[in-house]
């Protein structure tokens, strides 16, 4: 059996080595780092295969959400509501620019943000809502788009886990997830479903003016050279990057399948056992794309499962153990226990296995057997 790992990157190169090394080799005989003709190329590839008018790519997902937020010209105390489950990145980026988070539960299904959350959280003061698509599973963006319609709301997608998922809409219409709401942020991070080999990131609106003034942010607030129209940032993605992205992204629709299937024969194993839940597996669409394959452990041997994985070299990780409501840098006397019953149970109960595109049948049965034997 191939060594188990949580992302096997190195056999996913080993497959496409041709294709990359070639796109790092043509930046390397152009000598067109920054801003070469592979970022435009490889823009323009993202805007057909995500069916949205402008991507601008950036540096990493992180500066994708905060320069979607600097563009939307949002100001200091203007409220922006999120999901109280979730990687740090999305609150962190509300507070760099000195507005005001405001997290709310999430849905025991989907682990997604609550819609009742958003409904309560709402005050006079809120500007934005941003969903977090989390672990490669789109949220409900009907709801989410007409509540934000109904209170004057920009809706900011953190896509940085779910590119290529697809949202059916209540008209039926499959949508790429992260360009349903007025701007989308995605990370190119290694791990995730389109990775690079170092940090990147891109943003996603089908507004002219807002990807305009997106444009100019990203490169210190310069559309011609030395004349600085807005106040920006230094965040670009690299031709290096760019190239290897160009490269995966034809395989981008391939790789999510591999990762649908993987945890298909996953659920289909852990699932006879009361004490594991599984995710939601729809056959009919492709809604969830798995960035992380996350079960639930509902008999209290959570901890002790991860120590049992560990103890056999089964790679596994807790995403996520603290809720931001209960970090130290997010804490605020607004929050109230109460106010966060799924994110809590959630932060005691999940666990993540091993997923990406080169998990094969026998890795997946020792693994699945593995929990089985200890849950």
């Amino acid at each position: 059996m191939k060594k188990l790992q949580m992302v096997d990157l190195k056999s996913q190169y080993e497959k496409i080595k041709v294709e990359v090394d070639a796109s790092i080799q043509e930046v390397l005989d152009t000598n067109t780092y920054i801003n070469g003709p592979l970022v435009h190329q490889f823009q323009a590839d993202l805007e057909k295969y995500l069916g949205v008018k402008h991507v601008i790519p950036c540096a990493n997902g992180t500066d994708a959400l905060q320069i979607a937020m600097m563009g939307l010209d949002l100001k200091p105390g203007d409220e922006v509501i999120t999901a109280d489950f979730t990687f740090a990145a999305t609150v962190e980026v509300i507070a760099l620019l000195q507005l005001t988070p405001v997290l709310v539960d999430v849905d025991m299904t989907n682990m997604n943000i609550s819609l009742e959350g958003i409904k309560k959280a709402i005050t006079p003061k809120t500007k934005a809502i941003v969903p977090v698509h989390l672990f490669g599973r789109a949220a409900n963006m009907d709801a989410i788009m007409e509540i934000a319609n109904a209170h004057n709301l920009y809706v900011i997608e953190d896509n940085a886990q779910a590119i290529g998922a697809d949202y059916t809409n209540a008209k039926g219409e499959k949508i790429k997830v992260g360009t349903i709401g007025h701007v989308g942020a995605t990370s190119f991070f290694p791990s995730k479903n389109l990775g690079c080999y170092g940090d990147g990131g891109a943003i996603f609106t089908n507004d002219d003016a807002l990807a305009h003034t997106l444009r100019g942010i990203v490169n210190h607030g310069m559309y011609e050279r030395y004349h600085h129209d807005v106040v920006g940032v230094n965040s670009r993605l690299d031709s290096i990057q760019a190239g290897v992205l160009k490269a995966k992204l034809p395989h981008l629709d391939a790789y999510n399948k591999a990762r649908q299937d993987a945890a298909r024969k996953y659920s289909a194993a852990l699932g006879v056992n009361e004490h594991i839940i599984v995710p939601v597996i729809c056959d009919t669409c492709d809604c969830h794309v798995f960035h992380q394959y996350v079960i639930r452990i509902t008999n209290g041997k959570r901890d002790g499962l991860l120590a049992h994985l560990q103890n056999k070299q089964i790679p596994c990780a807790i995403y996520y153990p603290i809720p931001l409501h209960k970090q130290k840098a997010y804490a605020d006397s607004r929050y109230k226990e109460e106010d966060f019953p799924v994110t809590n149970q959630l932060c005691e109960e999940v666990i993540a296995l091993p997923m990406h595109t080169e998990l094969d049948d026998e890795q997946i049965k020792f693994i699945t057997d593995v929990v089985l034997e200890f849950v």
